[in-house]
């Protein structure tokens, strides 16, 4: 980039899945031999994991880790429906799953930043979020935890969503910028900021965490393994928090992890990655490492609900749980 015996199952199944069918595994593996789906490509912004594993804390929890990679759409619908037991997935995600009735539930945090910002180039003048109003913003989609961002973003600023010119432009954000193909673009903070500036560019970028307070990325599982593996989850929460406390505490050596892990990473691109890795500590870092917001939680599912995305009510409590975190 842990199992023990089970007391009061039923109580807990009850708290956990109120309001929420159980759907049964369809062939998970075994307890103690995992799959986490990492929604991604092997990459840089994954190095809390490789050193998890390289250091061998999954394996003192007595677990064995494979690691699923790709871009995919079913993510959670997967870990519902039991395909995979784990995977790496942002707040929003969780709710629209839990809406479609999958039983789905974060129960680690990792990003405590949402990591979605608004960028510029500086020669536009794009100095305060009134100035995009007549602009036109470049995002990937119009879905997605990006879109999410953006809409929550001008709620909070107060500009309607007819004030700005939004286009799709796929995961063009760079060369969009640089040949002024539109005036600003919606990104991911670790990547096209760090890239733009070591491309020497100066640009103006929104932290969209500055804005609104919305969950981001963390560790999800299903009900089923949280009611009948507890232990697995809180196993699997704690090796993967020993691996974030490394990486933050030295991330040099959590670099030379990840490059072992990703054995393509060329070292003409080993000092971009670098740089992306030293922007991710910063919205890795909490008070309180793992637990989740129960605001961010409020919030997500109000902003959800405001931007018609939700059409029903989801309580904000059975979307995720602290349990786990020691």
């Amino acid at each position: 980039m842990k199992t023990r015996h089970i007391v009061g199952i039923v109580a807990l199944l009850a708290s956990l899945l109120a309001g929420c069918a159980v759907i049964p595994l369809q062939g998970a593996q075994e307890p103690g031999k995992i799959t986490i789906a990492m929604g991604f490509v092997p990459n840089v912004q994954f190095a809390p994991m490789y050193v998890a594993l390289e250091r061998g804390y999954f394996e003192e929890e007595g677990i064995d880790v494979t690691l699923d990679y790709g871009m995919e759409t079913d993510l959670l619908q997967r870990v519902g429906t039991g395909d995979v037991r784990f995977a790496v997935a942002s707040g929003d995600q969780v709710i629209l799953a839990r809406a479609s009735d999958l039983p789905v539930r974060y129960f680690m945090n990792w990003y405590r930043r949402f990591p979605v910002c608004v960028v510029s180039m500086a020669d536009k003048g794009i100095t305060s979020p009134e100035d995009l109003v007549g602009k036109t913003v470049g995002i990937p989609a119009t879905e997605g935890a990006s879109y999410i961002g953006w809409l929550a973003f001008l709620e909070q600023v107060g500009i309607s969503r007819k004030d700005v010119n939004l286009q799709t432009i796929g995961y063009t954000q760079v060369s969009s910028l640089v040949e002024d193909r539109v005036d600003a673009a919606v990104c991911y903070a670790m990547n096209e900021p760090v890239q733009l500036e070591a491309d020497g560019h100066e640009i103006n970028v929104f932290y969209l965490d500055e804005y609104t307070n919305l969950v981001s990325n963390g560790l999800i599982t299903n009900a089923e393994t949280i009611g009948e593996y507890p232990d697995l989850v809180r196993g699997v929460a704690r090796a993967f928090l020993r691996g974030l406390e490394d990486t933050l505490d030295d991330p040099d050596a959590a670099f030379e992890i990840t490059r072992e892990a990703i054995p393509e990473m060329e070292d003409e691109t080993a000092e971009l990655q670098r740089e992306v890795l030293g922007a991710c500590l910063d919205f890795w870092r909490a008070e309180s490492p793992g637990k989740s917001s129960p605001e961010a939680w409020e919030e997500s599912v109000d902003a959800l609900t405001t931007f018609g995305l939700l059409t029903e009510e989801i309580e904000p409590e059975f979307l995720y749980t602290n349990e786990f975190i020691d």
